[in-house]
């Protein structure tokens, strides 16, 4: 449905890690899941009005180094949580530094706990997902589902030997045997809570966290998009509000655009709306047709499947890239990454809009205004004329009286020249006009020419104006 309605050509959605902890907290704190669906129902109706309004642009102001970090973040949390599946282990807490980890107690638990048969199925789909592609005859079958069935078959070929896995080892969903039980999956929402003032917090939460999650990965897999498309903000946010209405309405958990899933369509070479829909479909007739056999698919092969998504976001060439293009995009960059794998997604995202916002206003800054000194050939005394930017802002104010104040002593003339600007904001005008009297005092020349700014919606005008 929500692809359906999607402008997006490459987003999954699907439940988000992101809501997790508030999907746990909502639920305690409400005491009934039928009490909290009716929340996710709520959460989907303000996105949709979200989207009428056009509030998905807040979507095109995210630094781009920012959604670039938060994609390196993603694939390296992905190799991270995948490293215990790929080993066949069901002790990971020697990895947690909290419970005493790190690199002793990591070999020692690959060493006495790890699964060889789920060890070799992952080696051996890594190497089917990194050569399987280059092999022509071959290569028009996806390398994924190669992969998933070779998993399948060794999972076979292990039974009975020091190779088996075990049961904890394969994919597990509950597998409906009647109609009765296909009807129990359902749960509908309790409506008679429509007044609960903590139905609404918890909706207004879900909606916000879940629009900002789905604007962030519809920011970051427009740019994993080889044709390099642009993704309606405002319409995905519509199509997620129509989305989490339906899902709460059947008992669902809340949805977003994922970017994981939508990072492994892309890099298996959906191109469409089509390949989201039919992600939908696939899932549905799986579950519901034969969860028998999906129970049989080892974890190992699809944690190579993730493995290999997660080094494709986070590649050492990335790094290279963002370093070559200046430390103002890669420090935020760096930054994100950093944040996001310590933190979680919003609070890493954040963080690095925060880093970035400091760069971007350190630039603004500097580009406020443009000094050139000219010598006057009869004389020692000197002109600076200051050609103000187009756009002067506040933040401009403490560069531009910096400079003013700190003039060569050998400058005798001022002119300060705003014909190009469209915009000076009033504490500017207000700098340059304690500087005039400033430099009368002094004894200096100083003329400004057509000096604007706005107040109130109007623009007002500075005569030229000269004082000697």
């Amino acid at each position: 449905m929500v692809a359906s309605i999607s402008g997006s050509p490459l987003s999954v959605s699907g439940p988000a890690a992101g809501l997790t902890v508030i999907v746990l907290g909502a639920i305690e704190k409400l005491g009934a899941y039928e009490t909290f669906i009716l929340a996710v129902l709520i959460a989907g109706a303000i996105q949709l009005i979200l989207g009428i309004i056009k509030a998905g642009m807040i979507g095109n102001y995210f630094p781009s180094a920012v959604i670039l970090g938060m994609l390196a973040a993603i694939g390296i949390t992905i190799i991270l949580k995948q490293i215990p599946l790929a080993f066949g282990l069901s002790e990971t807490n020697a990895f947690d530094f909290e419970n005493g980890g790190g690199i002793t107690a990591f070999t020692n638990t690959i060493i006495t706990s790890v699964n060889w048969g789920a060890t070799i199925i992952c080696f051996l789909s890594l190497a089917v997902l990194i050569f399987w592609p280059n092999i022509k005859k071959l290569n028009k079958i996806p390398a994924p589902l190669v992969v998933v069935l070779l998993g399948v078959g060794l999972g076979f070929l292990f039974q009975g030997t020091s190779f088996a896995l075990n049961p904890d080892h394969f994919v597990s969903i509950p597998v409906v045997s009647s109609i009765a039980e296909f009807k129990g999956l359902f749960i509908f929402p309790d409506f008679t809570q429509i007044l609960n003032k903590e139905v609404w917090i918890v909706a207004i939460t879900i909606a916000i966290i879940a629009s900002l999650e789905t604007l962030l990965s519809i920011e970051a897999v427009d740019k994993l998009d080889p044709l390099k498309r642009n993704s309606p903000t405002n319409r995905e946010l519509v199509a997620q509000g129509i989305g989490n209405i339906t899902s709460g309405f059947l008992g669902g958990l809340p949805m977003t655009s994922v970017i994981v899933r939508s990072s492994a369509n892309a890099n298996a070479g959906g191109k469409t709306r089509q390949s989201a829909i039919l992600h939908g479909l696939w899932l549905l007739v799986a579950l519901l047709a034969i969860p028998s056999i999906i129970n049989l698919i080892p974890l190992a092969g699809l944690a190579a499947i993730l493995l290999h998504t997660g080094y494709k976001l986070a590649k050492p060439a990335l790094f290279q890239q963002m370093l070559r293009k200046g430390l103002d995009q890669f420090i935020p960059f760096v930054v994100t990454v950093v944040a996001i794998v310590f933190t979680d997604l919003l609070t890493g995202v954040g963080i690095g809009i925060l880093v970035a916002t400091f760069y971007i206003l350190r630039a603004n800054m500097h580009n406020a205004y443009h000094l050139k000194i000219n010598s006057n050939d009869h004389s020692e005394n000197e002109t600076a004329v200051i050609t103000l930017a187009e756009e002067v802002t506040f933040l401009n104010k403490a560069p531009i009286q910096q400079k003013l104040y700190n003039l060569p002593k050998s400058v005798k003339s001022i002119i300060i020249n705003g014909q190009k600007s469209k915009f000076i904001d009033k504490d500017v005008i207000d700098v340059i006009k304690d500087f005039e009297q400033n430099a009368i005092s002094k004894g200096l020349e100083i003329e400004l020419n057509d000096v604007t700014y706005k107040r109130n919606g109007f623009v007002k005008k500075q005569k030229l104006k000269k004082v000697v």
